[in-house]
């Protein structure tokens, strides 16, 4: 299966950034995976986007105009890429900056004050890392501790310093949208690999 994810906004909201991550992530799941960033004029005016294709096959075309995804952080964003999203697909939009809403009862519109968690999590440039959080916890399209091994290449070996300040950007969008934490993730799977060892070793001995 096919999916892809636009990420739209000013320049300066880390939106090739979130895309970079995003596919990161994919392919630490063995996924196919096609980052498309944007450059040009848009860039330095209204709107700035990314698209990220993730896929089980290899991908076919990186054109894409009926996106399952939309992540909308400014208004002109919301205007130019909301009405494109597919059918049963999910818009992700900074209720911060946007007012509008989607008019369409075919797509769920996820409306969070982006800006404000990024802000909150230290740093308001990491609006779309907290959008990537709202992404992963109401899609599925990647796991949590994939985006965490992802964020762990892409940032933790240049600066690593910012990297606990990444993780917790997206975590807050993983519990604005009613997720659970990058943490608690991976505390249940040691949990549970600490048990399957348990049942594994013989009768009367530690694992």
């Amino acid at each position: 299966m096919e999916r892809s994810v636009i990420f739209s906004g000013f320049g300066g909201q880390g939106l090739l950034f979130a895309g970079q991550v995003l596919a990161q992530a994919a392919m630490e799941e063995d996924r196919e995976v096609l980052w498309i960033p944007s450059y040009g004029p848009e860039m330095r005016g209204g709107t700035a986007y990314c698209t990220v294709i993730v896929s089980e096959e290899p991908v076919g075309s990186p054109i894409v105009e009926r996106p399952d995804v939309a992540v909308v952080l400014n208004p002109p964003s919301h205007a130019k890429f909301a009405h494109t999203v597919a059918p049963n697909g999910v818009v992700v939009t900074n209720a911060s900056l946007v007012d509008a809403r989607v008019e369409r009862d075919d797509v769920a519109e996820i409306a969070l004050p982006l800006s404000e968690l990024a802000s909150a999590a230290g740093d308001p440039r990491l609006v779309s890392v907290v959008a990537l959080g709202v992404v992963a916890a109401r899609t599925g399209i990647v796991l949590a501790k994939s985006v965490h091994r992802a964020l762990v290449d892409v940032v933790g070996r240049k600066r690593p310093a910012i990297l606990e300040m990444d993780v917790a950007a997206f975590d807050a969008g993983m519990r604005a949208a009613g997720g659970r934490s990058i943490e608690e993730v991976l505390r249940d799977e040691l949990r549970a690999e600490e048990a399957a060892a348990r049942v594994a070793a013989p009768a009367g001995r530690e694992p």
